[in-house]
């Protein structure tokens, strides 16, 4: 076990209409420096196919300005914990992210959490954001049981 501050900055801006939020960053995407740094976990990929662009080709630079163009801000639910390797099961020691403080400069009116647990943590600290949330299948490798296509069909909301 760890205890781990989040590395990155929230992608967000003053038009930014949704929020996506995932719950920690991976091993791989601390390493990498960037959200969703795991090439098998679907975000991307799914992504991609939403909005009809190949996230795969783009630096994380320009992956950050296409979403503020899509009006998506991405952040985590939790900022600082105790995790073992990537395991969202052994979260514990958990300093929430201030989401209100996030999205108070925004326009944000929807929150869409990539996975339960992202979700639970948004709920144990700000249960008065749940009219606004919305719990998508995670885009995890460990979601296997959902194909991209069976994601896609869920995901799909978030465009606007």
């Amino acid at each position: 076990m760890e205890k781990i501050t989040h590395p990155f900055k929230p992608i967000i801006d003053e038009n930014s209409e949704i929020l996506i939020l995932g719950s920690f960053p991976s091993v791989i995407s601390r390493e990498n420096d960037f959200y969703y740094g795991n090439k098998r976990n679907r975000f991307w990929a799914l992504l991609s196919k939403i909005f009809d662009r190949d996230f795969s080709l783009m630096t994380n630079i320009e992956k950050r300005n296409t979403l503020l163009k899509l009006h998506i801000a991405l952040y985590d639910s939790v900022y600082s914990c105790t995790i073992y390797k990537s395991s969202d099961e052994t979260i514990e020691d958990v300093c929430y992210s201030d989401i209100p403080s996030l999205i108070k400069e925004s326009k944000i009116k929807h929150i869409y959490c990539n996975g339960n647990k992202a979700f639970e943590f948004l709920m144990d600290a700000y249960p008065n954001l749940k009219d606004m949330t919305m719990v998508l299948p995670s885009t995890s490798p460990r979601n296997a049981s959902y194909s991209l296509d069976r994601l896609y069909e869920k995901w799909q909301i978030i465009k606007h």
